[in-house]
This record gives structure tokens, C-alpha cells and sequence, in this order.
């Protein structure tokens, strides 16, 4: 039972950063209905970011954790200069196809770019909190999992009580129907990839946090495990973001725990990975809209 709780507790925090990531993945689907590759980058360019800033908040003598206000800065920049510059144009002139196209090149693109510009050897961060343990839980595990579930619940009051939240969903629901009442739908696709990507600056903070280090390609498992979760909770769905992320994050956990010890060792840890994208097969093929995702009819 002592095993079993403690990859649960595990499973939890990756859970919540797979939850932190599939927010900006349901952000930006919900809005234009693109499935933003890149956005498992954008949490490496937050990681490298605090690469560099955390050092200079602990020389100046303040708390290492204040980069992540830099961390989201760049990352809200980066986001909405891809979709500036490499989304709006082929969303304008292309399909549908095309889009998604775009999103895998710039994921390759910004992985590569990190990797001229700061090598493919990891980079150690320096510590960021030094908590202390609540009973057999570390405290980085339950800042992890109360920001998710902070991030989550704010997030949900942002886009159902203010007016900014009202117009994305106004876009989401009818493009069209929003320009003629008014809406701005450009400045309300910058903001909403301006948001997604500073969720991806939170998930790099608390990874990083816990595994204190940094690789051009650490974003591209993280934000394929993040989609899935997005797709289990029903992509577009807030709450169901974080859903899909925790449940993914306890599979993951506990099939790693208990599925070498069940075969004997012939099946072992690795195979964990699979088990999360059988997951992905079985939903699909159950229930394709998600645990909280609503059917809908494609017009024609």
C-alpha cells in the first residue's frame, strides 16, 4: 500500500505538469481549432529561460522561483511571434492541413534552433524551492499539484466571467458572428497564444523544479503525453485538460511501478510510454470527444 500511495502522489505531479501543458494545447484548439504542435517547445524555451534567469535572481538575492515571471514573458513573446509570423498567414491562405503542417515544422524548428544556439547536452538548473517534505510527500510534489489545480480554476473564472474570456468564446463558437458584434478576433488569438504559452512557462518551472534540467527536446514527449491528455479530457474543455493530464499522469506512474513486477521483469518500465497511447486508442475509439468533450456535427 506504501508503494501504491507513493506512485499515486507521483503520478499526480507529472500528472500536473501534463495538465499545465494540455491548458494552452485546449486554450489554442478552442479557440482556432489548431492543434499547436509546438507548444510542447515552448516549455523548452521557458527551461532555458530559467536557465539563465534563475542564477541572476540568486545573485541579486531574490527568490530563485521569481524567473518564471521572465520565463513567461519570453515564452508569451515566442508564442505569439509563431503565430504572428509562421500560423496567421497559412491560416489565412492554406487549409486546414497546412496549418497543422506549419505547427509540426516549427516544433522541429525551434528544437533545432536551441540546439545551435545552446548544444544538446542538458544544462543543470540551479535548485529553485527547497521545501520541505509533508509526511512521505516532497514539497515541490504538492506546490506542483495546488498550482495546477490554482492555474486550472483561474483560468476557468478568466474565460467565463470577463469580457476578454467572453470573446474567445464568441470566436470559438462563430469567427464570423464575432467580427460583425465587434470583437477583435486577431487580438483575441494573440492574447489566448499569449496565455497558452506562459502555462507552458508554469509546467517548465515546476519540471524543471524536479528534475533540474534542461535539453532542446525535453518539450517534444512532454507535449505529446500533454496532447493526449487533452484529447482523454476533451480537447477545447478546461476542467478536462486537467482531468486527462492526472490520469495520464497516474497510469504512466503506476504502470511503470507495477508492470515489471507483474510479468517478472519481461515487460518493464518502458512500456509505460505505450500505455499512455494505448489510452489515446481506447478513447478514441470509445468516446472520441473526451471525458467532458461534447459531440458535435462537422458542417458542411
Amino acid at each position: 500500500m506504501e508503494v501504491f500511495f507513493s506512485q499515486l502522489i507521483n503520478g499526480l505531479r507529472v500528472g500536473s505538469v501534463y495538465a499545465l501543458i494540455a491548458l494552452g494545447y485546449t486554450m489554442v484548439y478552442g479557440i482556432i481549432r489548431l492543434i499547436n504542435f509546438a507548444h510542447g517547445d515552448f516549455i523548452m524555451v521557458g527551461g532555458y529561460t530559467l536557465f539563465f534567469t534563475v542564477p541572476l535572481m540568486t545573485a541579486a538575492g531574490m527568490p530563485p522561483w521569481l524567473a518564471v515571471i521572465l520565463a513567461i514573458a519570453v515564452c508569451a513573446a515566442v508564442g505569439v511571434g509563431v503565430e504572428k509570423l509562421a500560423y496567421s498567414p497559412v491560416r489565412k491562405k492554406g487549409t486546414k492541413m497546412s496549418t497543422l503542417i506549419t505547427a509540426i515544422a516549427m516544433s522541429l524548428f525551434l528544437e533545432n534552433l536551441a540546439q545551435a544556439l545552446f548544444g544538446a547536452n542538458p544544462k543543470q538548473v540551479k535548485t529553485i524551492f527547497n521545501l520541505p517534505n509533508i509526511g512521505n510527500v516532497s514539497g515541490n510534489t504538492i506546490l506542483t499539484i495546488v498550482l495546477c489545480v490554482a492555474v486550472m480554476l483561474a483560468l476557468q473564472v478568466f474565460v467565463q466571467r470577463t469580457n476578454m474570456g467572453k470573446c474567445m468564446r464568441a470566436v470559438s463558437e462563430d469567427k464570423e458572428a464575432a467580427i460583425l458584434m465587434g470583437v477583435n478576433v486577431n487580438r483575441t488569438i494573440s492574447i489566448t497564444f499569449a496565455i497558452g504559452s506562459g502555462l507552458a512557462a508554469f509546467a517548465a518551472l515546476m519540471f524543471v523544479a524536479q528534475y533540474s534540467q534542461v535539453t532542446n527536446t525535453m518539450g517534444s514527449m512532454l507535449g505529446l503525453k500533454a496532447f493526449i491528455a487533452a484529447v482523454l479530457g476533451g480537447i477545447g474543455s478546461i476542467p478536462g485538460a486537467m482531468i486527462g493530464g492526472l490520469v495520464i499522469g497516474m497510469a504512466e506512474s503506476l504502470s511503470k511501478a507495477y508492470m515489471g513486477a507483474l510479468t517478472g521483469g519481461v515487460i518493464t518500465s518502458a512500456f509505460s510510454d505505450a500505455i499512455v497511447f494505448l489510452i489515446l486508442i481506447v478513447v478514441l475509439l470509445v468516446k472520441p470527444s473526451g471525458i467532458l468533450g461534447k459531440n458535435a456535427g462537422e458542417k458542411v
